[in-house]
């Protein structure tokens, strides 16, 4: 049974346990402190910021285990969840800012700063890194990104953030910490809500193992891939992958399933070979496919991924972008780019591999780029910020409003066309042949709704924000750095392309973007919910 009436310190009454859900959230905290380590080791092994992520693990078990005393033994319920998600979150955007802090600004009489002049000495910058890095929205503030400015374990921490993000931290929870084994699907779906967790085994923490499982296996084929490529160039007498050393194979690895987009390399991806470029692509379309029909595959059940619809939808999409663009940068849609990998005009390998690359990119969201396309022509960008706005499939780790949600768009649209002339009809929508619930395609329409009403609120934010300070962006500028923080997308256009940065916005900008990064990758409703007065009272 729910807790209701729970006293709020003598301030009132609450029908919200907000005891049990930060004493949830402080065991996610807690258990932060294991990653660490894997920053520390690297940290042991190339000699550079092992005190950093020391401390950092030490202060997030001190937090972690105060806020799990406040309540020995929580009970879980619908509106716990949401504040238990929403929290853990937050909470490890928080903490896993520490690093970034201590690292840029040390420790006055213990812990010297490591990397000195660093942007993220600003605490409003290594929020905004942090939240990015978690939410694997990509985005970053680093106006140099490179092995000379910042430490080895610092940037791998960039990486196992989105890691940890990608598959979400709820769900590893689940899967890991049997205290969250009851109620778990309510948190899964206040997670990752979209029209509902396919429930892949009969307990729901093992199905998300399943999950994790399969998300671990596919990282590590993609590292397994680019490391031996890069091994089997000089055997063969050939140059496949020479800056793809071990390193760079584990970072991309731990971005590109989470459709993250952190890269070690100021270029990108355009740092590296083309033979590179094509292994990442369809590592990129694994991470935006429903993981769930994976799982059919690997059960010998082909046909399911085949027939599935938004499947379908989703490779088509895909498919048609890629090709308008290729056509579009084919006969001179971009200036040439020199060493950053631009397009070649007339050359068919370089403008197809350019144009499915970037396609495939900002339709997962993943946020990698092989060119500068902040260059392109007008047509090219307007092309790419439309391809923001897709989203990977439902049950992937891909953002935006996710392809799920447009099937059941286009249905409802073709089903008013249908009634307007046959007011008698009755048209169920359907799904993979079944109906789908009245309530879950209101549900469809309201995030959508919401989706695109924060965009333009924020795009009118963010515009008057900028103008206050002086700061010079173009309105296409404006709307990509909110398709592209609201979407959990990394890049937009102008000075915040592939290899810029979202350094130069007001701290107030900077703000408003993590709370978009936040809400985005919850999918809105479960942080909204929190800001109405009927959820804690009613």
């Amino acid at each position: 049974m729910l807790l209701l009436g729970v006293t709020d310190g003598g301030r009132g009454s609450l029908r919200v346990d907000w005891r049990a859900s930060l004493s949830l959230v402080g065991t996610v905290l807690k258990y932060l402190a294991v990653p660490l380590m894997v920053p520390l080791l690297v940290g042991v092994v190339y000699g550079d910021d092992v005190f950093v992520f020391l401390l950092t693990a030490l202060f997030t078990l001190l937090v972690g285990t105060g806020l799990e005393r406040l309540d020995p033994d929580p009970d879980l319920g619908a509106r716990e969840g949401f504040l238990m998600v929403a929290g853990a979150w937050l909470g490890v955007a928080l903490v896993a800012a520490v690093p970034y802090l201590l690292a840029a600004r040390g420790v006055p009489g213990i812990l010297p700063p490591s990397s000195p002049a660093s942007t993220l000495a600003n605490p409003v910058n290594a929020l905004f890194e942090s939240m990015s890095g978690f939410t694997t929205t990509g985005a970053t503030l680093l106006g140099e990104i490179s092995l000379d400015r910042h430490s080895h374990a610092i940037l791998i921490w960039r990486q196992l953030t989105q890691w940890l993000g990608g598959m979400g931290i709820i769900v590893l929870a689940i899967a890991i910490l049997p205290e969250l084994s009851v109620g778990g699907a309510q948190l899964m779906d206040a997670e990752a809500p979209g029209v509902g967790i396919e429930k892949l085994t009969p307990r729901i923490a093992e199905t998300a193992r399943v999950l994790w499982i399969a998300y671990f296996a596919f990282t590590a084929l993609e590292i397994g891939l680019l490391y031996g490529l890069h091994l089997a160039g000089p055997l063969l007498g050939m140059e496949l992958a020479p800056n793809m050393g071990a390193y760079n194979a584990v970072a991309h690895g731990l971005t590109t399933l989470p459709t993250g987009g952190f890269s070690p390399e100021a270029d990108s991806i355009a740092a590296f070979s083309a033979a590179v470029q094509w292994v990442v692509i369809p590592f990129m379309v694994v991470a935006g496919t429903n993981f769930a029909l994976f799982y059919a595959v690997f059960r010998g059940d082909i046909r399911k991924l085949v027939d599935d619809a938004e499947f379908r939808a989703y490779a088509g999409i895909m498919g048609v972008l890629s090709a308008i663009l290729a056509g579009v940068l084919f006969v001179g849609g971009a200036p040439p780019l020199g060493d950053l990998g631009g397009v070649v005009q007339g050359n068919v390998e370089n403008t197809l591999r350019q144009s499915i690359f970037q396609v495939v990119s900002l339709v997962t969201t993943t946020g990698y780029a092989t060119s500068d396309f902040a260059q392109w022509s007008e047509a090219g960008k307007y092309l790419l910020l439309f391809a923001m706005f897709i989203g990977g499939s439902g049950g992937s780790t891909g953002g935006a409003i996710k392809i799920v949600r447009w099937v059941v768009i286009v249905k409802v649209v073709r089903r008013e066309l249908f009634t307007t002339t046959h007011p008698e009809a009755v048209q169920p929508i359907r799904l993979a042949g079944e109906v789908v619930d009245e309530d879950a395609v209101r549900g469809v329409m309201s995030f959508t709704l919401l989706y695109l009403l924060l965009f333009a609120v924020g795009t009118v934010l963010i515009s008057l924000d900028v103008s206050r300070v002086g700061y010079d962006i173009n309105t296409l500028e404006a709307m990509s750095a909110i398709a592209a923080t609201l979407g959990n997308v990394g890049p937009g256009f102008g000075s915040l392309g592939p290899f810029g940065s979202y350094l130069e916005f007001p701290a107030t900008s900077k703000l408003l973007m993590v709370f978009l990064m936040w809400i985005g990758r919850l999918e809105i409703l479960p942080v909204l919910v929190l800001l109405t007065s009927g959820y804690w009272k009613s």
